[in-house]
Parts: structure tokens; sequence; C-alpha cells
């Protein structure tokens, strides 16, 4: 059998900045912590093969008794596994207990709260019945082969009139049903760009569509996003025409509707703009609109599509944020070239998204109103709890809310992202630390927290946090961080 390997330069080049100077843990358990991170992060998938020993050592620069004691330590903390003349593979203990937290792990029995997803769970009536319906609409399609590689065209048809009642005109043939917002990317990612074109991204920005870019090969171009410009502001327009001038960059891929991690909102005036941009530079801008129907204060404006300069946008929207990550279901929004161009390379890739799973979204979105009204006054409470708890536990720390979403992206005195997330579990938090967001190691002053979780589990994650950041502020022994299986 075949074992994926992970090469030591890009083990080197996810660590980062693995061991800050003054780090008081030993370089081994430093190392150990880093990739366990990334474990969790899922930077490092299960089943991937390590580098030798010999091999990071050298990449690190450092002696391979200090690689071979990382290794040893996670083997025993079991996030590795090893047989005899094989390379060490990753796996995730089978229950990470979180040791020494006393407050916010008492309502979960010792679990540590997950704090590292932003992700809503289902509305469990509302799904059930959808897929109830989704059964009794099954009968035409089982005496054919059940393969559509567009999509069903009930769901094309509901899609289509949703962005027609935004304000966008448009048609089934102009929508391509994927198996979500991420499937969406990287069939977008295998059309429109070639291995080595550079991508501007906005940053931060969502970590799996930067490692949808590089797996394919292509190179992410940072155009900075700033909470501290303002809830209807903070892209950097400007720099973002630069970058479009002087990459050479033939796609953008943004997210304009309450942004992820921050929750910003592009204003109307800014869509023109970027509409107007992406026009004078002959690119394509992929706009992700996952988040678009959470708006918490105020609902978006129209859709970047719509402003007269930007035929060449496209949009990619999904289920997974706004009623269920389960229900694996997103689309393309696209001009009838390209989504005939994207059928054929999907051919190669997948011959469809399942038709269960598309007749169940159909009825869901066919009438969801009533049903998002409520999520998202579920997301305001759970907004206003979080909000509250860090004012009152971590008043030194800063952060813009956004208009909607479902995240405050929260800016720390001191760059220790990377080390609070690594010491996290051991207080009873798990955490995405800020440079998962980022491009080369940015954003160590900044953690995404969603608000995602019921009140008193977001009251405790806070006071979790709170407890670890003394730690790792106070340049605490982060012996102590290690997971406990």
């Amino acid at each position: 059998m075949i074992t994926r390997a992970i090469g030591a330069g890009s083990l080197v080049r996810d660590l980062g900045n693995w061991q800050d100077v003054g780090d008081v843990r030993p370089a081994y358990r430093a190392l150990a912590d880093g990739i366990r991170l990334l474990v969790h992060d899922g930077r490092v998938p299960q089943g991937v093969a390590l580098p030798s020993e010999r091999e990071l050592a050298s990449a690190l620069s450092l002696s391979r008794t200090t690689v071979t004691s990382a290794y040893s330590t996670l083997r025993d903390e079991g996030y590795l596994r090893s047989r005899q003349g094989a390379r060490s593979t990753v796996a995730m203990p089978a229950g990470t207990r979180a040791r020494g937290a006393v407050r916010a792990t008492a309502a979960l029995g010792n679990d540590a709260i997950d704090m590292s997803n932003a992700s809503l769970p289902a509305p469990a009536a509302e799904i059930e019945a959808a897929y109830g319906l989704a059964l009794r609409s099954m009968s035409a399609y089982l005496s054919s082969h059940g393969m559509e590689p567009i999509g069903v065209m009930a769901l094309r048809e509901v899609i289509a009139r949703r962005y027609r009642e935004r304000g966008l005109p448009t048609s089934p043939e102009q929508i391509m049903v994927t198996s979500g917002a991420q499937h969406a990317m990287r069939l977008l990612l295998g059309v429109l760009t070639d291995p080595g074109d550079r991508v501007i991204v906005d940053h931060p920005t969502y970590p799996n569509a930067l490692e949808a870019i590089r797996r394919h090969g292509a190179r992410p171009i940072p155009v900075p996003v700033r909470p501290e410009a303002g809830p209807s502001g903070g892209w950097d327009l400007g720099a973002l025409a630069g970058a479009a001038r002087q990459t050479a960059a033939r796609t953008a891929f943004l997210v304009p509707d309450f942004h992820n991690p921050t929750g910003l909102c592009l204003d109307e005036d800014g869509r023109a703009e970027l509409a107007r941009i992406m026009y004078d530079a002959r690119m394509t801008l992929v706009v992700d609109e996952t988040m678009v129907d959470l708006w918490l204060d105020a609902p978006p404006p129209a859709p970047v599509a719509s402003f007269p300069a930007g035929s060449s946008v496209v949009t990619i929207g999904s289920t997974g944020k706004s009623l269920w990550g389960g229900l694996r279901v997103g689309w393309i929004r696209a001009d009838r070239e390209l989504i005939v161009r994207l059928a054929g390379a999907r051919s190669g890739v997948d011959l469809g998204t399942p038709v269960m799973e598309q007749f169940a979204a159909a009825h869901l979105l066919s009438d969801v109103d009533e049903l998002l009204d409520q999520r998202r006054a579920q997301l305001r409470e759970q907004r206003q709890t979080l909000c509250e708890a860090l004012d009152e536990q971590l008043p030194e720390w800063q952060y813009t809310p956004g208009q909607g979403g479902m995240s405050l992206w929260v800016r720390m005195p001191e760059p220790v992202s990377t080390a609070l997330a690594a010491i996290g579990p051991s207080h009873g938090v798990l955490l995405a630390a800020g440079p998962r967001f980022g491009v080369q190691g940015a954003f160590e002053r900044f953690v995404r927290l969603p608000y995602t979780q019921h009140p008193d589990m977001l009251r405790n994650a806070v006071a979790a946090v709170a407890d670890a950041y003394v730690q790792v502020a106070q340049g605490g022994d982060l012996e102590a961080s290690r997971l406990v299986v």
C-alpha cells in the first residue's frame, strides 16, 4: 500500500515560526507542539507520513536527537504511529482529554470546547423534513443513471430564483451544482488558473481557499483587509489595484459578503470600484458568497456581479454555513460558456453531486426565509455573549464586530497566537491560530473566535482562553500544554 508523505520543505513551511525568541520550551517540545498544531488545523492530514528524522533535522538545522525526541513525544501522545522499517504516519488520538483546565471543561466532561470551527449545528427538524421530501422526489431519477454533472434542474431553478430576488438576473443554465464550496473552488482553479499563476486573495482569508490555491500549484497574492477601517470598509482597494497591475494575476478570490474571518461587508461604493478594477485588469473575480445569508446588522449590498463592469465575476455559494455543513451542496454562478468548460473539466474529477442531497437542498432553499431569520437571531445573541465575555475577561484584546458572519477577528497585545493555540487544549479549548488565515506566517497577533456555540459554552471558552493567555503571555512553562490521551 502506498502511503502519502509530506516533504521536509513543505513541513518546515507550514511550521513557520515554530519557536520564537525567548520561548521557554525545550526545542523538541516546541517542535512537537508545532506539528501537533498542524494536525489539529488539518494542514497535516491523518495517515500522511512525516519526513524522516534525518531529513527534518537537516531542513530545520537541528540535531537529529531533537527531532527524534519530538517524534517520540508525538508518538507517546498518540499523534504518530510507527511500524518497523516504515516512516511514522500522522494519527489523531482516540480521545483528546484536556489536562489542567478547571472552569471551561466542567460542562463537557473534560472534553475541550472546539472554537477552531466556525459552523452551526444542523436545524434538525428542517433537515429531516427536507430529506424526507427528497426521498419522495427521487422516483423520477431511479430509472436513469442518476448522474447530473451540472445539477438537477429543480435545484438550479431555486438557486437562480434566489439570485434574481437579490437583483441579479440569472437563469438555471448559469448554475452548476457542486459538492460544497470547496469543491467549487477547486473546479474553478482548475479551469481559470495554471500551476505557477498568481491568485489575489484578501488577507486574512478563508484558510481552505489558501490551501486549495497552494495545492493547485498557484501562488496567493495577499491584499490587506483591515477591520479597524470600520465594519463597512476594510478592503484596501488601492493595494488590490496595484497588485492587479504588478503581478499579472488572472484571477482573484475574495469574500466581500461577511468576510471570513472578520465578518466585514464591502459597501456598495467599494463593490463598484472592485468591479471596475477587475474589468480594467481583465481579471476574473471569484466571489465567495457562502456567508451572504448570515447578515446580522443589515443585509448586504447588491452582488458584485450586478455592477456594470462585473461581466467577469463568478460567484460561489453553499448551504454549508447558513444551513448545515453536513449537507454537501454548493454551486457556481457564471456565464454559460464557463459552465460548459467547468462541466468538461469536472468529468475527470467526479460525475456530479449526489441527487438526494440536491433535492434536499432544493426543498430547504425554496422556503428558507423563516429558518434564516432564526439562524440570524441565534448568531446575534451568541455574538453579544462573546463580546461581553471578551470585554470582561480580556479587556486588552481588540476587535471590530463585522456586520455579519460567524466569528470575531481579535487582536492580542502580543504575537502569541500559535503558542496560544498550542497550549489551548490543556486549558480546555481548541483554537485556530491566526497564521492559518494568512500567507507566510502572518497574523501571529490575531485569533479567530467563532460565536457558533451555545452562550454558556462561549463564556466557558473565553474563560479557558483567558487562562491559557495568561500562561503564554507571562512566558509560562509550555511543557504543560501537552494533550493527554
